[in-house]
């Protein structure tokens, strides 16, 4: 798969997963394991939502 994710995005992604599972840790609720995810797609780069739409917020050597 290809990189289609954008630094400013993933960033976010992180910063909001790490927030979720920080929540979760601190309120004791398996919810905050939701935050894995987030963390995941920032660390691969890689979102499987934006495929179908064929968006993509990582720069290309054309722009």
């Amino acid at each position: 798969m290809k990189c289609n994710m954008g630094v400013i995005d993933r960033s976010i992604r992180g910063l909001i997963g790490i927030s979720v599972v920080s929540a979760g840790f601190y309120y004791q609720s398996w919810w905050g394991l939701v935050g894995i995810i987030p963390i995941s797609t920032a660390l691969t780069g890689i979102c499987p939502a934006y495929y179908p739409f064929g968006i993509s917020t990582c720069k290309t050597d054309n722009d």
